[in-house]
Parts: structure tokens; C-alpha cells; sequence
């Protein structure tokens, strides 16, 4: 069974209330539509998830999927109380693996027993956990990014897609990224024209679900941009690879001087023309 629900999320610690203190409340419009698109994935009955993060640990030249149980706390961010603690799903990752070592692509599990979570990967669960009430038993993958260029992280996406069908499992993908980080003057890293520019371009892909426009756009734009998420977006794209998507922007905010974007994606039948790399 291909993937079967796919959401765009961002990672601020801040909207975690044990870390926000109050101040999360700035973005309340981020965190209603972060629970609206938890509800939304965990209502497909997922019985995988896949995330991918940005502050996972990332090599050069290869993808790490990490398949055993993991925890973490968020005492980077000054709650070191808050703790998550999330199963494995070791016979995902290794689908995932064997796909790849099938065609020599630079993606596997090696490396992959880090149990740390990332806090690009916790923010997601803690929504999630919410969603559930507190007891989210479905198993997760977790997968870094690279360096390696953009269709490398969309052909990950479609090896992660075909090894949920393969296994005949319901996989729902969670794509953890901020966009820019230098929307305003004020804010914690600055202003860049590229900024804002980045962010408007990436709401507008998302909504069309014109997923090719991802990889067409000039690393060296995005670098300028200080985006966070481009190639977890990609991969998540890759992992709808040649199915037609409805997508729903829920949410954009900038007001921290960091974009947040907030999306849905329902996967549907096959159709023409929806395989971009």
C-alpha cells in the first residue's frame, strides 16, 4: 500500500507550551492549524510514520534512516522534564534499505542506532502525541537528509513509497522543515529579500501541489533564503511520486521572523504527468 496521507510542518520549539511558557501564543494561528493536520494524518489510521528532519544527524553523501526506538526531551530549550519516547519500525527501514542497496543508492540504516531524538522530529510528536491523546503507538522512521542534490532526496521519497507497498503497509509521511529564517529586521537572524520571496514560492508550490518547481528552484536561492525544510519537502514529494494530490495550505505565519508553513496532502489515484525527477 503506497503512502497514504502526507503533512508539511515546522519545528519551532517555541510552540511546544512546556517550552513557549506563554510566548507560544504569538503563533497561535500555527499551532491550530498543527493540530488540525495531526488530527487530519492520524484520521488515514497510519500504521507507519515516516519524518523527516532537518537536525536529524546528516552526512555528506548518504541518507540515514534510523530504524530502532528513540527518545529525547527538550532540555536544549529549557524543559528537560517534557520527555517522548517513540517505537521503531525496523522492517520499514530495512525495506527502505534493501531498496536502496538494490540500485546502490546512498540510503540505509547505517549509522541509524542513534535513540536521540532531534528536535525537528519532536515537535511533529508532540502534535501527534496530542492528536492521540497522549499514546501514539504507531511505529516511526526517522530520516536525515544530505547534501546530495535535490532529485537524490526525491528518489529517497519514491524508494520510501515503494517500500510501504511492498510491505503492503498504511505509511503516512511527516515532513518537518521551517522556510526562511530571514523574514524581518527584528527578528532572531535578520532580513534577506530572499526571504519572504522563499516563502511566498513555497506556499504557492504546496497549494498547486506542483511538486517539480521544487527542484527547479537554484539551491543557491535557497541557501540565500535560510531555508530549513527544502529537502525534507522534497522528499515527502518523492514519496507522492506519480499519484494525483489534493493539498491544503492551513497556515502561514512569519511574525517570529522564521516562516511557518502548515500543509496537508491526500494521495489519490495515479495520474498523468505526476512524476517530476
Amino acid at each position: 500500500m503506497p503512502i497514504v496521507a502526507a503533512i508539511m510542518v515546522p519545528h519551532p520549539p517555541l510552540i511546544v507550551p512546556q517550552v513557549g511558557r506563554g510566548h507560544e501564543k504569538q503563533v497561535n494561528n500555527t499551532i491550530q492549524a498543527y493540530r488540525q493536520a495531526a488530527r487530519w494524518l492520524l484520521g488515514y489510521e497510519p500504521e507507519s510514520l515516516i519524518i523527516s528532519s532537518p537536525h536529524a544527524p546528516m552526512y555528506t553523501d548518504y541518507f540515514r534512516v534510523s530504524s530502532g526506538a528513540a527518545n529525547g526531551n527538550f532540555a536544549q530549550f529549557g524543559a528537560p522534564d517534557y520527555r517522548q519516547s517513540v517505537a521503531g519500525d525496523p522492517a520499514l527501514a530495512d525495506e527502505i534499505q534493501r531498496l536502496a542497496a538494490a540500485e546502490r543508492f546512498p540510503a540505509g540504516t547505517k549509522g541509524g542506532k542513534d535513540a536521540l531524538l532531534d528536535h525537528g522530529t519532536m515537535v511533529p510528536l508532540h502534535f501527534l502525541m496530542e492528536a492521540a491523546q497522549g499514546d501514539l503507538v504507531v511505529p516511526v522512521v526517522r530520516v536525515s537528509l544530505s547534501g546530495l542534490p535535490y532529485k537524490d532526496h526525491y528518489r529517497l521519497g519514491q524508494l520510501i513509497a515503494k517500500a510501504a507497498d511492498n510491505l503492503g503497509r498504511r505509511v503516512a509521511f511527516v515532513a518537518s522543515g521551517d522556510l526562511s529564517h530571514y523574514l524581518t529586521h527584528t527578528g532572531p537572524y535578520g532580513y534577506r529579500p530572499q526571504g519572504p520571496e522563499y516563502d511566498a514560492i513555497i506556499m504557492d508550490i504546496m497549494g498547486r501541489t506542483a511538486f517539480g518547481e521544487l527542484l527547479q528552484l537554484p539551491p543557491a536561492f535557497c541557501e540565500g533564503a535560510g531555508e530549513c525544510g527544502q529537502r525534507s519537502f522534497v522528499i515527502m514529494a518523492g514519496a507522492l511520486d506519480g499519484r494525483m494530490v489534493q493539498a491544503q495550505c492551513l497556515s502561514y505565519e512569519g511574525v517570529t521572523g522564521v516562516g511557518y508553513g502548515v500543509c496537508t496532502f491526500l494521495p489519490g489515484e495515479r495520474g498523468q504527468k505526476r512524476t517530476f525527477a
